[in-house]
């Protein structure tokens, strides 16, 4: 039973990370249809400037870091992820919003860049992510000791898949958008500023990434330049899965793939990946529209 609950609580932490980075993906692809190949360095750059802001607040050699460098690094990764996403949407893909194939070229081209700058500025190898002592400690549920940053991740995703929910139907902001994907120059003829909602939307979904990054690296305890890439290839499986343009979708679909793999990983050493394909293949072959396809 202790196994059980552990691996169910482990596996919905890393759903949680899952989603943070997934649910800007479906945000923006579902508003924009912009499939952005960047967003795992956002996430990336995310984890490394909280890591960053937490080593100011850490003793040399010390690997205990303090509740307040946490809790600032956490605020700093969003707007660092948020500012890497504006560049990107102004500078980049403003011009190509047109052009859907050149935009998944930059939006790629623009992901390996920001992967690459990572391993000059701190280098390729992995970097331990201090955590305060309390974090990093466990608590007892049902028999199984569960470490608290778990918890942590868990609420993290619940309180953001509710604000974006709360975003997308009841703010101004957000009928905007969802009025601008549906038709951007009837939108336009109303006076409103479509391009603007469009970025606040690119920067939402890059605070997203950035927010994940830095609970990413505290759930697997440190860092590294692949960190983005490899747990962006999951948010896409995500965000397929879940339906594109579906957050509540992808909340699902993180659910299903987070446990599936701690569980599969635990009875053995490889199907946890293994059985994640799988469900996409189903979910393709049974439903291409994804689970939650045609809701928010």
């Amino acid at each position: 039973m202790t196994t059980i609950v552990l691996l169910t609580l482990t596996g919905l932490a890393l759903a949680a990370m899952y989603f943070l980075l997934a649910a800007g993906l479906a945000l923006i692809f579902g508003l924009m249809d912009v499939l952005n190949f960047a967003h795992g360095a956002f996430f990336t750059w995310g984890a490394y400037s909280a890591w960053w802001t937490i080593g100011r607040f850490t003793a040399a050699g010390s690997q205990e870091g303090s509740t307040g460098g946490f809790l600032l690094g956490v605020l700093v990764a969003p707007v660092v992820g948020a500012l890497l996403a504006v560049l990107v949407e102004v500078v980049l893909l403003r011009p190509l919003y047109k052009r859907p194939i050149y935009q998944v070229l930059v939006t790629l081209g623009a992901g390996l860049m920001l992967t690459q700058m990572t391993s000059v500025i701190w280098r390729p190898d992995a970097r331990f992510f201090p955590q305060p002592g309390w974090l990093a400690d466990t608590s007892t549920v049902l028999g199984a000791r569960v470490p608290n940053n778990r918890f942590l991740l868990i609420a993290a995703a619940l309180v953001v898949l509710g604000g974006m929910l709360l975003f997308l139907k009841r703010t101004r902001y957000g009928l905007v958008v969802r009025a601008g994907a549906e038709n951007r120059e009837m939108v336009r003829a109303l006076g409103i500023d479509v391009d603007r909602a469009f970025t606040l939307v690119f920067a939402l979904g890059g605070a997203l990434a950035g927010l994940g990054g830095a609970f990413g690296a505290a759930y697997f305890g440190s860092v590294e330049p692949t960190f983005g890439s490899v747990n962006l290839i999951f948010a896409f499986i995500v965000v397929v899965i879940g339906g594109l343009g579906s957050v509540t979708g992808s909340a699902l679909a993180a659910v299903i793939i987070g446990l599936a793999q701690q569980f599969g990983n635990y009875y053995t050493t490889w199907a946890g990946d293994f059985v994640v394909v799988l469900l996409l293949a189903a979910v393709l072959l049974l439903r291409p529209g994804g689970l939650l396809g045609d809701r928010t």
